[in-house]
């Protein structure tokens, strides 16, 4: 990725649109108080948001390395706004969050990547993953931490989301998954 073209925009594999590229490195570590940070703007704006993925699994006592945080929300344009208000209050005067549009998030490849300033963390944002999964179909839990109420895929959810995939890092957590909460596949 080029650090001087910060609005550079490709596909990714998983069909994420990239707002923007800031990395010419990986994440080394991801940073607590900054995820607090985040996921009290996220309630702070009333996001309608379902976390999922590692960071998810983490909630549920399955830790394991990751770089970013993902999450679906709905889509609708209110609430994608509501996203950017989010983000704003956790970095203040970051222009690249206006790069996060309704027409991504609602168009026909219904995710963006948000990398903010920090370049520790970022955010996979998405409205549906194909037929599979949206903000609508996951069943998801409320978890408090620090005093902040942070919505999270059920473990359940997680496994449906990861065993059929293509990626060997997604079998590994539906089998830690269906190991943990004694999951059976009509989960």
């Amino acid at each position: 990725m080029n650090r001087h073209n910060p609005r550079l925009a490709c596909r990714i594999q998983v069909s994420i649109y990239v707002t923007h590229a800031r990395l010419t490195r990986y994440a080394t570590c991801m940073d607590r108080e900054e995820v607090m940070r985040v996921l009290r703007a996220f309630e702070s704006a009333g996001l309608e948001y379902v976390l999922i993925g590692a960071a998810a699994m983490g909630f549920h006592g399955l830790v394991r390395a990751t770089e970013d945080l993902d999450l679906f929300i709905r889509a609708t344009p209110e609430n994608i706004e509501k996203l950017r208000s989010a983000l704003r209050a956790a970095y203040e005067g970051d222009p690249h969050i206006n790069e996060i549009s309704s027409a991504d998030l609602l168009g026909e490849y219904p995710a963006v990547r948000y990398v903010p300033p920090t370049g520790d963390l970022y955010f996979d944002v998405m409205t549906r993953l194909g037929g599979v999964a949206s903000f609508e179909t996951i069943d998801a839990e409320i978890k408090e931490v620090d005093d902040t109420q942070i919505r999270v895929a059920t473990p359940a959810a997680l496994y449906r989301m990861k065993k059929g995939t293509v990626r060997s890092q997604d079998h590994v957590d539906a089998a830690a998954l269906r190991e943990r909460f004694s999951l059976r596949d009509e989960d």
